[in-house]
């Protein structure tokens, strides 16, 4: 007679996936840019399988995140000195909340035509709302009430050519990046009452005083890993697993670039980090190491066209893959090995999205290329939406929630 615990595993792997009601965070629930949900659109235009189009005001660069019928994002004057969230019906796209927050005396110049002030994409759970703005702020909101219940206008970084890195939550813990000019450090607040829990400085030999070359805007991750958690937390020059509940470091991996911003990656047992600027390469990592693990634990580079900005995908064996200026590419994850490329044009800040059996392309000019994730290329669709987009995608159910410069769209069959 087969155990009941067996029974529940047996009935737990057969039964299908759930599809993806809840986007928290960037890149979804798994932080990974996948999602189970199924029926999602191939096609779309501004007159085509677009339940609703909200406009929305200012500025702003983060992604949507989604909790019930809750969908937030932030945004900011174009001058930075006012900081706004703003939360959308997600079954008709009224605008809920339209929240100032605060307004900031000093603000740092972007420097670039490319990031924002309000680039930081929010993490959400039942009845709170974290928006990060980097220096200029960090708050946690009541969902309903729109209210603030507490914020961090303390923590020091001169964000030259703007922040990027998004927070995350971890048991009672929120977490995140502080990679500027003068300061480099990770931090995590106790998620109740915004009070530091830790902080760690980053323990690296950026090789010069041009704090251009120490900034970063990746978001951690935390995985479970060689029998233990880590957050995974790339800067300047170097990645760190840290232990997520004290910061202790764990191990390191070193590389020439700077200026990380996408996010790192884990599956089938190995870690991908992107090296960001100067010229980003695609590292595997091995996650049970000690200290600098740099000459023993990367299994392989890729270094042909990979994106700075926009962060990979990986499905099954496949790493898919986009450079800024438009070439995809589609790399197998066991050895690095590029399998093709494909030159799609213009250019690219959207993190990829792979969700029923489609890889989501999305430039700045609001194109979407779909792609059929296979060994060879296997063009899909093309799509457009009148305005650019530099957020990526978020899923709820059978929808796709899309930002573009000046409104939020649902795009759904």
């Amino acid at each position: 007679m087969r155990p009941a615990f067996a029974t529940l595993a047996l009935l737990f792997f057969t039964l299908p996936l759930a599809a993806d009601e809840n986007w928290p965070r960037f890149r979804g629930p798994r932080a990974d840019g996948r999602t189970d949900s199924t029926g999602l659109p191939t096609t779309w235009s501004e007159t085509k399988n677009i339940k609703w189009k909200t406009p929305l005001h200012d500025r702003g660069w983060s992604s949507p995140v989604v909790w019930g019928d809750q969908i937030w994002v932030t945004a900011a004057t174009e001058d930075g000195k006012v900081d706004y969230a703003i939360c959308v019906d997600k079954n008709d796209g009224r605008i809920i909340h339209d929240l100032k927050l605060w307004e900031n005396e000093k603000v740092y110049p972007l420097g670039n035509g490319v990031n924002g002030y309000a680039s930081c994409t929010p993490v959400i759970e039942p009845g709170r709302v974290y928006v990060h703005f980097g220096s200029y702020g960090t708050a946690c909101l009541d969902t309903a009430t729109g209210k603030i219940v507490w914020q961090r206008r303390d923590l020091p970084c001169e964000h030259f050519r703007g922040p990027g890195s998004s927070p995350i939550l971890f048991e009672n813990l929120l977490i995140f990046h502080m990679d500027g000019f003068d300061h480099q450090y990770a931090v995590a607040l106790d998620k109740a009452t915004g009070d530091t829990v830790w902080k760690t400085e980053r323990d690296v030999d950026y090789g010069t005083d041009n704090g251009d070359v120490m900034k970063a805007y990746s978001t951690p991750i935390v995985i479970d890993a060689a029998g233990k958690l880590q957050l995974i937390s790339p800067t300047a020059k170097s990645a760190f697993s840290y232990d997520p509940r004290t910061g202790k470091e764990l191990w390191r991996v070193r590389f020439p670039s700077h200026s990380v911003g996408a996010p790192p990656l884990y599956q089938n047992g190995l870690v991908f980090i992107n090296t960001g600027f100067g010229k980003a390469d695609l590292l595997a990592v091995k996650p049970d190491g000690q200290g600098d693990v740099t000459n023993t634990h990367v299994v392989w580079t890729a270094k042909k066209s990979i994106g700075s900005k926009p962060g990979q995908v990986v499905v099954d064996d496949l790493i898919f893959n986009v450079h800024d200026s438009g070439v995809a590419s589609c790399i197998d994850a066991k050895n690095g090995e590029e399998l093709w490329s494909n030159r799609l044009g213009g250019e690219f800040s959207a993190a990829l999205l792979y969700g029923d059996g489609k890889v989501y392309f999305c430039d700045h000019t609001g194109t979407t290329t779909v792609v059929k994730p296979d060994r060879k290329y296997k063009e899909l669709a093309v799509n457009k939406l009148d305005d650019g987009c530099m957020a990526s995608p978020a899923v709820t159910g059978k929808a796709l929630i899309w930002r573009t410069r000046s409104a939020l769209y649902r795009i759904e069959e």
